[in-house]
């Protein structure tokens, strides 16, 4: 059994105007020189202004884009910078993990922004969520999905930074593993890096909620051990339904393409809670979709499914 936890409060950012300033920063590891000019290239076309983090196009030490103190100091800095109003990061890769302990709660409870982030940097946008309320906004990164042609889902992405409310399903990958509905507050990211955050004092907060999880390039015996451990270690009880992303390349050389959805539908044979597939948000082959955790939301599966944002993930 796990410890109920009370979700605090949204602490909602305001509304982003299309012209927006932009602070791009780099929390994990560094991104190839010729994806950041094609990112920061796409964003300028869109009408926003990027601001590049001082540390952001630092390459080491290691797979990292400079030291934690630095990478650190730039997360700081987005979030005060006063001329943005969106906090968006390169790309993922590791070690966010080592800001962790170090960020300033506070400061950033001072000026929130909506966070675009996922993979490794799922545990910061899930601490400032459990810690703070601020909303995750699980969606596009500059230099992994700005930078191709196909990469944004727009549509999304201009609806959760306005706090229109909106709908995803098939046209968005979306499909039926387990039918029936259920309402919510959607939460999540990468399934590995939540597993590695269990037993430390990040540790996902996913009782009671719409559980969105994705990943790249596990193999669907590694998906299975890894919901396996979520579910010993207390943290599907009370989930009332479940969205599985796209799940790029999680496949098993030979296998029958359809094992992973297999693989889910026996570890979860014995739960009764809606369940879909599909959704292009995260690791995804083109058009990255912008999910707000944190917020209500409805999951509906049935011969088709929909995902129903029910609540905005910023303020007017």
């Amino acid at each position: 059994m796990t410890a109920t936890h009370t979700p605090r409060p949204l602490l909602k950012p305001h509304l982003v105007t299309p012209a927006a300033g932009i602070s791009v920063i780099a929390p994990a590891s560094f991104a190839s020189p010729e994806r950041v000019v094609r990112g920061l290239e796409r964003l300028r076309a869109l009408g926003y202004t990027p601001h590049l983090g001082k540390h952001t196009q630092h390459r080491g030490p290691l797979f990292f884009a400079g030291t934690p103190e630095q990478r650190l100091a730039d997360l700081h800095a987005a979030f005060a910078e006063p001329d943005t109003s969106i906090a968006a990061c390169m790309r993922g890769g590791y070690g966010s993990n080592y800001l962790l302990d170090g960020i300033d709660l506070a400061l950033i409870k001072q000026h929130p922004k909506p966070f675009f982030a996922y993979s490794d940097l799922t545990g910061i946008q899930l601490h400032l969520l459990d810690k703070l309320g601020l909303p995750a906004f699980h969606g596009p990164m500059v230099a992994a999905d700005f930078s191709r042609d196909d990469g944004v889902h727009l549509a999304s992405l201009q609806a959760a930074l306005a706090g229109n409310l909106y709908s995803v399903g098939a046209a968005e990958g979306l499909r039926t593993l387990k039918p029936g509905t259920a309402r919510g507050t959607i939460y999540g990211g990468c399934l590995s890096i939540l597993v590695s955050l269990l037993s430390t004092p990040w540790e996902p907060q996913t009782e009671g909620k719409l559980l969105f999880l994705e990943d790249t390039g596990a193999k669907p015996y590694q998906i299975d051990r890894m919901l396996w451990q979520l579910r010993h270690a207390g943290k599907l009880e009370g989930v009332r339904g479940i969205v599985f992303g796209e799940m790029l390349d999680c496949v098993s050389p030979g296998a029958p393409p359809h094992l992973l959805e297999d693989v889910l539908m026996h570890v979860f044979k014995d739960i009764d809670i809606p369940i879909a597939i599909g959704l292009r948000s995260g690791h995804v082959s083109r058009g990255n979709v912008t999910l707000t955790f944190g917020v209500k939301a409805e999951l509906h599966v049935a011969k088709d499914a929909h995902l129903h944002l029910l609540e905005p993930a910023v303020t007017r």
